[in-house]
């Protein structure tokens, strides 16, 4: 399939011709859905933590007389019933992480991009560099390409300049094609790819 190439400056600059295997494939959101819940689950931190009955300082000396009181029989005053006490079945520092095959994690990569071609919402252009670092240059160029919400993804290497220019505008992200993954594909509206990055994902998945 072939798609057009445009310019920052929303110039056309000719055609590049797409590979059907990579960007033709029919959008799973099964597929999608668990390579997104792999990739938040690997980045959660899980270092919550509470106390239990045997972390919490104090007396383990029995509270009351076991008979005669008229209420119920207790110990000490750490467990988790009485103010202070300890949390029964809390959270503990751990790893949030679950495996998913290697097979599904790149079959998911090719989902996305399919998606967003499906969804007209694939950008090709020819280059992402600028002579200055200026966002305020920047961010009237994408605003007049319609970009409020993009992913752009550059070739082994961002341009400095670009990447400057680009950190302060909202909503919109720069990574090289290294560091493309579902999640930013799916969380901005646009992709955006440079013909570079396109050439090493299509080479990627050969």
């Amino acid at each position: 399939m072939d798609i057009k190439v445009t310019t920052l400056d929303g110039k056309a600059a000719g055609s590049v011709s797409l590979n059907a295997g990579v960007f033709g494939l029919e959008p799973r959101e099964d597929i999608l859905h668990r390579m997104v819940r792999y990739q938040r689950a690997k980045k959660q931190a899980g270092t919550h933590k509470t106390k239990g009955r045997s972390e919490i300082r104090g007396t383990t000396k029995k509270m009351y007389r076991q008979k005669g009181t008229g209420g119920a029989r207790h110990g000490n005053k750490k467990v988790p019933q009485f103010r202070g006490g300890g949390r029964a079945f809390g959270p503990v520092v751990r790893d949030h992480a679950h495996d998913l095959p290697k097979k599904v994690r790149a079959l998911a990569l090719k989902h996305a991009l399919s998606a967003k071609v499906k969804a007209e919402q694939l950008i090709v252009i020819d280059k992402a560099a600028l002579e200055k670092p200026q966002t305020g240059e920047l961010r009237k160029q994408l605003t007049g390409l319609g970009w409020t919400s993009a992913l752009i993804v550059d070739g082994r290497e961002v341009d400095g300049n670009f990447k400057l220019a680009a950190r302060n505008i909202p909503h919109v992200d720069v990574l090289p094609v290294q560091g493309i993954n579902v999640y930013d594909i799916l969380r901005r509206e646009t992709l955006v790819l440079t013909k570079a990055a396109i050439e090493e994902l299509e080479a990627r998945f050969q």
